[in-house]
């Protein structure tokens, strides 16, 4: 089965630490990439610019709708994810409690399924 492990990270933390320690969290990060690949469960890895350049849309009444970013409602932002191969939830919830940056953001495991299930 597929999981998806979202990092949620607090709103300004990047902007909190100093370059010298965000390379570190980012060398850390990308080391728990490698050591899943390592062992056959990565199938995909992306890291995730700050959400001040994104923008939202949405169609309503077929007209879209921009709001570009930073999001004011949001008190947490999609910082990256890893897309893993797991035989079981468990394992899946494993491999997230060994991800670095769950020691300064919250983790969140979602089985990937089609929109129906």
């Amino acid at each position: 089965m597929s999981y998806v492990l979202l990092v949620i990270e607090p709103r300004g933390q990047r902007a909190a630490r100093s370059k010298t320690e965000g390379k570190a969290a980012y060398a850390q990060m990308l080391e728990f990439a490698e050591s899943l690949k390592r062992r056959g469960v990565l199938r995909a890895v992306e890291s995730l610019a700050g959400d001040a350049a994104a923008t939202r849309v949405s169609v309503r009444a077929s007209q879209p709708a921009l709001v570009d970013g930073p999001f004011s409602e949001a008190k947490e932002m999609l910082g990256g994810f890893f897309l893993v191969d797991c035989a079981t939830r468990e394992e899946a919830l494993a491999l997230a409690a060994e991800c670095p940056a769950a020691r300064w953001a919250t983790i969140e495991v979602r089985e990937t399924a089609p929109c129906y299930a």
